[in-house]
């Protein structure tokens, strides 16, 4: 246990050294503030922009806006950001070699798949809250949050559907010591789920559903019960993912 939370505090030291982890605050605070703002000023944008003489009855933005703005953010900008950031954590230790060093030394290889895991979702988690937080807060100061349905779960889906591309992710760095090799995994399973979102049978298991159903949570087309399948399924494809990580990883010659 100690090794596991010297480790944990390790990563965390290294994120803040290395600025990963300011950068990442910075830039999901950016999206969090960006998402209302948007919502806001896209009435005037459109008059702006709108050639000359053609008359658009544009509607007035509402918290239901700036929530859709929020989800499209994050996850066709924060998640892909952050996988680029945290995506070599393992590689890119065992090609300097740093790593190897203190697993000589008696670290286990399961202690560091774990500590990874749990830093890495950690400042995940961080920054995502930061960014739901600015959000909400701007959405209701400027419109009526009764008029937007299960915003808290909603943001609970999208965030575990984060820490489910984690933990890929890490799988992505057991398989090799390439720098590019989990960013590339993480592409491919990524647009894997995609393409299986295309098919009826898997939709409703398919844990890509809880990064691109939110809106239908926040208008009330869907409902919590929608997702309590698929919810089950990621945690359970979480913990698979990381075991079999460990396992590859324990039999991996370095």
């Amino acid at each position: 246990m100690k090794s596991f939370q010297a480790f944990i505090k390790k990563e965390l030291m290294e994120s803040h050294r290395t600025y990963k982890l300011w950068i990442i605050v910075t830039i999901f605070l950016g999206l969090g503030i960006m998402s209302p703002l948007t919502a806001k000023l896209m009435p005037v944008l459109f008059e702006q922009f709108m050639p000359a003489g053609v008359v658009m009855d544009i509607p007035e933005p509402t918290a239901l806006d700036s929530w859709i703005q929020f989800y499209k953010n994050i996850s066709q900008m924060g998640i892909i950001l952050f996988i680029i950031l945290f995506s070599t954590t393992l590689s890119s230790e065992l090609s300097k070699g740093t790593l190897i060093l203190m697993l000589t030394k008696g670290l286990s290889r399961k202690t560091v798949i774990w500590s990874k895991a749990t830093a890495i979702s950690l400042i995940w988690t961080l920054s995502y809250a930061l960014a739901f937080w600015t959000t909400f807060a701007y959405t209701s100061y400027y419109w009526d949050m009764s008029t937007v349905s299960h915003y808290y779960f909603a943001a609970f889906c999208l965030w575990l559907f984060g820490i489910l591309m984690i933990a890929v992710f890490l799988f992505g760095n057991v398989l090799a010591t390439s720098t590019y090799m989990p960013m590339l995994f993480s592409g491919i399973v990524f647009v894997a789920l995609l393409l299986l979102n295309m098919f009826e049978k898997t939709e409703a298991y398919n844990p890509i559903r809880l990064a691109t159903n939110n809106v239908e949570l926040l208008t009330g087309a869907m409902g919590t019960e929608d997702f309590t399948m698929v919810i089950w399924l990621t945690v359970v494809s979480i913990f698979i993912i990381l075991l079999s990580s460990i396992a590859i990883f324990n039999k991996k010659q370095l």
